[in-house]
């Protein structure tokens, strides 16, 4: 951890983009900003030209990268090549996520983060498990063997699971409220995806305590007159957050915008849903009973199943700004601030004054050129 002064920078604060500013490191947290931080003048000064000073990324639904997946092995060396390979496209922290497996899986998948927590990985936020708790009629990718209810003994795991943030995607339609609502009481994430439910039904939950969506329009059915269902539910909801896959495969450019526009400001935000193939030159790879092959940018199954992505973050931002119209700032909030808002991490996701220095240095033409996680630089070709 090395305490310094980054001048020169169109630094993108919480209410403005400061253009020509300074931004002070020390001891791993954002010590001062503008002028306050041009008298730190005894700090080792970088000066970045002109480039963009943004929060690192955040990304909430990470399943592998590196060539490795975390349903496969999941240890925290697994953990330590996802924050490896999904680093240098400037995400700085994630969740890394589990898709529906047994409880065995479920249990090593958690003493995996509580390990990488504990040798140090500051990266690896927490757990976010997708499914079990799913309906086997929007599956998806996941296998349905799995797929169960709640029951007391998992409100019981969860509750002791002490691994940072805890997210957990389920279908409202296959548990009660009163589970829902025990879950928020425990503090897990929790989100809805996955599902084929009434708007009602999804009503419900979210007014048990039910925070967001996972990977909007993905794996629900679609808007119909009289149905409108899931969809409905999240688009007309203006509390709950939605997670966007922005790879030109998983989205329409159309819902995209009506996301946008549905939504409040601040509440879509990007997620990669990476697989392993991200940060490696790996083109095939089994997930269960399924090979999944890249093929143009996209991974499918034999039956032409989306199964996960290909994408990284700053891919995801550049196509929010290059391809949809979205505002650089809107976009880089997208990727760092707006998921940070969702797990109630104040002290991630943006440049203010007693935030951990998790910090993103980006060319003009969106290429990161280095990143800081709690001070830590590296820097990146």
């Amino acid at each position: 951890m090395i305490d310094c002064l980054l001048t020169h920078a169109n630094v993108l604060l919480p209410d403005q983009i400061a253009a020509n500013s300074s931004v002070a490191v020390q001891s791993g947290q954002i010590s001062a900003i503008g002028d306050a931080a041009k008298r730190l003048d005894h700090l080792p000064c970088i000066n970045l030209d002109g480039d963009w000073l943004l929060p690192g990324f955040i990304d909430l639904q990470v399943n592998g990268g590196g060539g490795v997946l975390f349903n496969d092995a999941p240890c925290a060396q697994t953990l330590q090549r996802m924050l490896e390979a999904h680093r240098p496209f400037g995400t700085t922290r994630l969740l890394p996520t589990l898709i529906s497996a047994d409880r065995r899986h479920m249990q090593a998948a958690r003493d995996a983060v509580r390990q990488a927590q504990a040798d140090g990985a500051q990266g690896v936020l927490g757990l976010h498990l997708e499914g079990p708790f799913l309906s086997p009629e929007r599956r998806g990718v996941h296998d349905a063997r799995y797929f169960r209810a709640l029951r007391d003994e998992d409100l019981d795991w969860l509750a002791a699971a002490d691994c940072g943030c805890l997210m957990l995607t389920l279908a409202p339609e296959c548990q009660s409220v009163e589970r829902i609502a025990q879950l928020a009481a425990m503090g897990v994430i929790v989100m809805l995806g996955h599902s084929a439910a009434d708007t009602e039904t999804t009503h419900a939950a979210l007014h048990a305590g039910a925070r967001g969506f996972t990977h909007l329009f993905n794996a629900m059915p679609p808007w119909l007159g009289r149905a409108p269902g899931v969809l409905g539910a999240a688009l007309l909801d203006d509390g709950s957050h939605v997670g966007l896959i922005v790879d030109g495969h998983h989205l329409h450019p159309a819902s995209i915008a009506l996301a946008l526009r549905c939504k409040p400001r601040g509440r879509c935000f990007l997620v990669t849903d990476a697989m392993s193939t991200v940060g490696s030159d790996q083109r095939e790879f089994r997930l269960g009973e399924h090979t999944v092959r890249l093929q143009e940018g996209c991974l499918r199954t034999e039956d032409g199943t989306l199964a996960g992505s290909a994408l990284d973050m700053i891919s995801a931002v550049r196509r929010c700004i290059e391809q949809h119209g979205i505002a650089p700032e809107d976009a880089f909030r997208m990727a760092s601030t707006w998921p940070a808002d969702l797990l109630g991490r104040s002290d991630l996701g943006r440049i203010a004054v007693g935030a951990s220095a998790d910090l993103l240095r980006l060319s003009p033409d969106l290429r990161v050129k280095a990143t800081w996680l709690a001070g830590e630089m590296q820097t990146h070709s």
